[in-house]
C-alpha cells in the first residue's frame, strides 16, 4: 500500500508540476496570442534564405468543427537595414524549388540559439530570380517595408519557408522571429492538474494509511530508567537531546568495499524513496494534529523514527560514514546493526511552536550545519541518496572521502576522524528530529563526537543529590 501510494503520489505530483508550467506558459501565450521565439539576425550573400524541408506527411491535417484553434504559426522578418524592403512566404516546396531552379541561395541546416549560430547548405547558381511578390503560387505572404509577417495553419505536405528581398536582389540581411498559438494548452493543463490532483490525493491517502500500519508494529523502544525498581521521574538522569543516534566502526573494514557501496546500496535508495515520500506527508498529517490535539499521532511517529533510523543505517554503511561493511536490514525496526537511532515519544506537544519550529526557530542551526553538510535544500531531511546530506562538496564528503582514501591505503580508520564524523552526523540527525517537529526541545549547538551519545549532563548531580539526602 505504501509503496503504491508513492508511485501514484509521485505521478501525481509530477502532473501537477507540469499542469501549473503549463497553465503559466498559457498565460504567458495570452499577452499576444503567441508564443514568440527572441528575432535573431540570419545573414547570407545569396538571394534567398529558404527553411529546411517542412514534410508534414499525407496524414496530418488539423481537425475541422472542434471549436479552438489547434495550431497557427506566425513568422515575422524585418529588414536589417530600413532602405530595403523584405518578403517572406510559404509555398508547397516543388514550387519553390521550380522558382529556385538556378538561383544561388542558402538552405537552412542547423540553427543553434544559445549562443545563436546559423549553418547554411549554399546552393550555387548564376540565374537571377523574378521578383518573389509577382509569383502567384504562394500560399502565405508579405511584402514590403519594415516587420512583415505571414499566418499559416499547417497543412499535409511538403512545405518551404522562403525570405528575400522585395526586389530580389542578392544579399538578404533580416532579423526573423517564429510565433506558436495553440488552443490546446488550456485543456491539457485543466486535465493534469485535475487528473494529477485526484492521483497525488488517491497517493497520499494510501501512503497515510501505509505508515500508519506499518508504525503500529513497531513497538516503542525500551526505557532502561523506567523499567528500573523504584525509579523515579526525578531519578532520571536527563539526556543531552532525547534522539540517539549511535554507530559502532567495525574493527576490520575492506579496503576497497566503500568504492562499490553505491552500487550496493541501490536497492535500499529505492525503497527509502518511498519511505521518505510518506515521511513527507505524513509529518504534514503530524503537523495537523499536533495543532489541533497537542498530541503526534503514536503510529506515524514510530514510523517516522523507523525511516530516520534505516536511513542512517543506509548512510552509515554507504557514504556518511562508512563505518560497516555489515549489509543494511530492510526494516524500519530496531536490530543489533552497528547503527541505531531512536527518538523518546514525546506525550505532549506544544500547539504553537508546530507553527514556527520548522522554518524559522532552525534558522541558527541551519547556518551553522551547511558549512558542515553543504547546502540547505538537501539536508534538511537526510535524503537516501548518497548519504552526505548535500547537493555537491561538503565538509562531511570531503572527511568521508579522506577517511576511504586513508582506509584504502593502510587498512584502517582513523579513530579522531570517525568520531568527528559521528557528531556531525549526530547533529543533523538532532535537527531533523526537531524539524520534523517530533520533539519540542531545541537541539544543542554542540559536536557530541563518538560512536554514542554522550553521558547524561545529569547523571553527576542526580547522584550528589543522593549522597547529599
Amino acid at each position: 500500500m505504501l509503496i503504491l501510494g508513492t508511485v501514484l503520489g509521485l505521478v501525481g505530483a509530477g502532473m501537477l508540476a507540469g499542469g501549473t508550467a503549463i497553465a503559466v506558459a498559457t498565460a504567458t501565450q495570452q499577452s499576444d496570442g503567441y508564443f514568440t521565439t527572441q528575432a535573431e539576425t540570419f545573414t547570407v550573400d545569396s538571394f534567398a534564405v529558404t527553411s529546411p524541408n517542412l514534410n508534414l506527411g499525407s496524414d496530418f491535417g488539423m481537425p475541422t468543427g472542434v471549436g479552438f484553434d489547434i495550431a497557427t504559426l506566425r513568422l515575422q522578418a524585418t529588414a536589417v537595414t530600413t532602405d530595403r524592403d523584405v518578403f517572406i512566404g510559404i509555398a508547397p516546396r516543388s514550387d519553390v524549388d521550380e522558382y529556385l531552379a538556378g538561383v544561388n541561395h542558402s538552405e537552412l541546416r542547423n540553427v543553434q540559439t544559445s549562443p545563436f549560430r546559423v549553418d547554411y547548405r549554399e546552393v550555387p547558381g548564376s540565374t537571377t530570380p523574378d521578383a518573389p511578390a509577382e509569383q502567384n503560387f504562394w500560399t502565405e505572404s508579405s511584402s514590403g517595408a519594415g516587420t512583415q509577417q505571414i499566418i499559416w495553419k499547417p497543412a499535409a505536405g511538403d512545405w518551404s519557408v522562403v525570405v528575400m528581398n522585395a526586389d530580389a536582389s542578392p544579399g538578404v540581411a533580416v532579423n526573423l522571429a517564429a510565433g506558436l498559438h495553440t488552443d490546446l494548452l488550456g485543456p491539457i493543463a485543466v486535465g493534469l492538474l485535475v487528473g494529477g490532483g485526484v492521483l497525488f490525493v488517491l497517493g497520499v491517502l494510501l501512503a497515510v494509511a501505509g505508515a500508519i500500519g506499518l508504525g503500529r508494529k513497531l513497538a516503542p523502544a525500551p526505557d532502561p530508567a523506567a523499567a528500573a525498581p523504584g525509579a523515579l521521574d526525578s531519578d532520571r538522569p536527563k539526556p543531552v537531546y532525547p534522539a540517539a543516534l549511535t554507530g559502532h566502526l567495525d574493527p576490520v573494514l575492506s579496503r576497497g568495499l566503500w568504492l562499490i557501496k553505491w552500487l550496493l546500496a541501490i536497492p535500499h535508495f529505492v525503497l527509502l524513496a518511498c519511505l521518505w515520500f510518506a515521511f513527507v506527508v505524513t509529518t504534514v498529517v503530524a503537523a495537523f494534529a499536533i495543532l489541533f490535539t497537542g498530541r503526534y499521532p503514536r503510529s506515524i511517529f514510530h514510523f517516522n523514527v523507523g525511516v530516520l533510523r534505516w536511513s542512517w543505517r543506509v548512510a552509515f554503511y554507504a557514504y556518511s560514514a562508512l563505518g560497516t561493511d555489515r549489509y543494511p536490514p530492510f526494516t524500519l525496526a530496531r536490530t543489533d546493526y552497528p547503527a541505531d537511532f531512536d527518538v523518546e515519544y514525546p506525550e505532549r506537544l506544544s500547539r504553537g511552536l508546530v507553527l514556527v519550529k520548522s522554518w524559522l526557530l532552525a534558522i541558527p542551526h541551519l547556518v551553522l550545519l551547511t558549512v558542515l553538510v553543504g547546502g540547505l535544500s538537501t539536508w534538511a531531511y537526510p535524503w537516501p541518496g548518497d548519504g552526505a546530506y548535500a547537493d555537491g562538496v561538503s565538509l562531511l564528503s570531503v572527511l568521508v572521502v579522506v577517511a576511504g582514501v586513508i582506509l584504502l591505503f593502510t587498512g584502517r580508520y582513523q579513530r579522531p576522524l570517525f568520531n568527528f564524523i559521528l557528531g556531525v552526523n549526530r547533529w543533523v540527525f538532532r535537527v531533523v528530529t526537531y524539524t520534523a517537529l517530533m520533539r519540542d526541545e531545541y537541539p544543542p549547538f554542540r559536536l557530541d563526537q563518538g560512536p554514542t551519545e554522550p553521558a547524561p549532563e545529569s547523571a553527576g548531580q542526580v547522584g550528589d543529590q543522593r549522597a547529599a539526602a
